[in-house]
């Protein structure tokens, strides 16, 4: 029994000590692939309680204290982690033991190479994923005032993701020997002519990504283009829609509408209001010394407006002429429309309780 156990003993120590081609010998082989393996299982463990620390962070009183965004940044890292995938560990792990052992150098250049292209194809993945939460977040933030934002970033989204995979494609053809110069030249011919068929396409939708970054005004925005007034209904990627003050629906190029001068009445934090008041040239010198306070009483009963001034402007051939100016502290038409009605009829009032006429 003895003499067995020790011939086992004999043919495994000459098993584990016989040698490659390369000078490789199998206990080396096995210790470098048990060293693989633990990698890549680490690598994975890693992975798994980094997603688990995330998770239990975004749930944590914390997080939902702490300020707005916190969340939000913490789901991102958590779907760049999730991203993150095993065929990157293992050919990581390669890489790293290969060093370990004896290899020709067209193998070795050969595992360099394909951890290159894991690297590229890895990065390409991040930046999708950050992409699609960069994408996500300003569509989340932006939902409440332009819903149509969704779609203009949904198509900047796809070009930039084309964008992202077309680069990493060069980078591994580059990397893998094949020569991507003519292949750029190819695609930048074909570029040029395709944005030459397609620049008032393209012109169109670069406008309508600067409406919704720059956001010269969002949905609902009364607006006033040229000479059309209307509230804005629709943004998207070619053209924007406007309801007219009449009813009707207008349809604007983005690349034309941005390209006119556009005045938003929505971002009116007042509007101004002025009238002139012709009375009667036969109105007697004292009742005309009331008539600055008359119109500031009128304004100043509505809660709505603030006074600025009144005073006896011109004195005509045919009257005497008192201009006032007043604010209305609301953007919306209809308010301001009230609080002018308002003012008027109590301007009025308080004329023919003074005995005041108005000049014919």
């Amino acid at each position: 029994m003895q003499e067995l156990e020790k011939a086992a003993d004999a043919i495994g120590a000459s098993w584990l000590s016989r040698q490659d081609a390369w000078g490789n010998t199998s206990l080396r082989w096995l210790i470098v692939l048990a060293a693989a393996l633990v990698g890549v299982a680490i690598l994975k463990l890693v992975r798994v309680r980094a997603m688990h620390h995330l998770v239990r962070l975004q749930a944590t009183d914390r997080v939902r204290q702490s300020e707005r965004g916190a969340g939000d940044w913490l789901r991102g890292s958590e779907d760049l982690v999730r991203r993150t995938k095993t065929w990157f560990f293992v050919m990581l792990a390669a890489y790293v033991v290969g060093g370990f052992l004896k290899l020709p150098a067209g193998v070795s250049q050969a595992l360099a190479d394909a951890m290159i292209v894991a690297l590229v194809l890895q990065a390409a993945i991040w930046g999708d994923a950050l992409l699609d939460f960069a994408v996500a977040r300003r569509i989340e933030e932006r939902k409440d005032v332009n819903g149509a934002a969704a779609t203009t970033l949904g198509a900047l989204a796809l070009l930039g993701r084309t964008t992202i995979w077309t680069a990493a494609g060069l980078l591994v053809m580059a990397n893998l020997g094949i020569n991507v110069t003519a292949l750029i030249a190819g695609f930048g011919i074909g570029g040029i002519a395709v944005a030459l068929a397609a620049q008032n396409i393209l012109s169109d939708l670069f406008a309508s990504a600067s409406i919704v970054l720059d956001r010269p005004f969002v949905l609902g925005d009364l607006i006033v283009v040229d000479d059309k007034t209307g509230t804005v209904e629709r943004i998207g990627l070619k053209t924007t829609r406007i309801r007219s003050v009449s009813g009707e629906q207008l349809v604007f190029s983005n690349a034309d509408l941005l390209k006119s001068r556009i005045h938003n009445f929505q971002r009116m934090s007042e509007r101004r209001a002025a009238f002139t008041l012709n009375v009667a040239l036969a109105t007697p010198h004292e009742k005309l010394a009331t008539i600055p306070a008359l119109i500031r009483g009128a304004v100043e009963e509505q809660p709505q407006a603030r006074f600025d001034r009144a005073h006896f402007a011109r004195l005509g051939p045919a009257a005497m002429a008192f201009d006032a100016v007043y604010y209305v502290n609301d953007a919306s038409y209809s308010v301001y429309m009230d609080v002018q009605q308002a003012i008027n009829l109590a301007v009025v009032r308080r004329l023919a309780e003074e005995g005041v006429e108005l000049a014919k």
